[in-house]
């Protein structure tokens, strides 16, 4: 059972959920990709041979340990926003979480790259009165988030 579903409010309900964006899965892919280039490109003399494939190797075991953390960071995390405020959820064991009424909320700020306008992902942060900022990173659909945030 989600996070959000067990602290909704007797009467609340959820109008959006967020995810975090698959793009947070690049730089193991990435690293992915070099160790099937390393590997492509082995050398026929048996000793750079060895080091070539050992290197690939370590590349590959380093590129599948962020793919690891990245799915497990975007499956850990969720963002969603009610008719009564803004949840939002990361971690596993240790916790950490943030609740923001919709009446506290000043503004909705959205922070996308060029990549991020191009692939659709970004930053939103999200000004509250008396609560400084509260930046949601890598955010997929930020616009759409913003939108159901500021919604009257």
């Amino acid at each position: 059972m989600p996070y959000v579903d067990r602290v909704l409010q007797q009467g609340e309900s959820v109008r959006h959920i967020a995810r975090i964006s698959w793009i947070t899965y690049l730089p193991g892919l990435f690293l992915w990709a070099v160790a099937g280039v390393l590997a492509g490109i082995l050398p026929i003399e048996p000793a750079l041979h060895f080091f070539v494939l050992t290197v690939a190797a370590i590349v590959f075991i380093i590129g599948t340990i962020l793919l690891a953390r990245a799915w497990f960071y975007r499956v850990t995390t969720e963002i969603a926003v009610t008719d009564r405020r803004i949840i939002y959820k990361r971690g596993f064991i240790r916790r950490y979480t943030v609740e923001m009424h919709m009446d506290k909320v000043e503004s909705v700020d959205v922070d996308q790259s060029i990549f991020g306008r191009m692939l659709d992902y970004g930053d939103v942060i999200i000004h509250g009165t008396g609560m400084g900022l509260e930046p949601l990173p890598h955010v997929d659909h930020p616009l759409e988030l913003r939108n159901h945030i500021t919604a009257v």
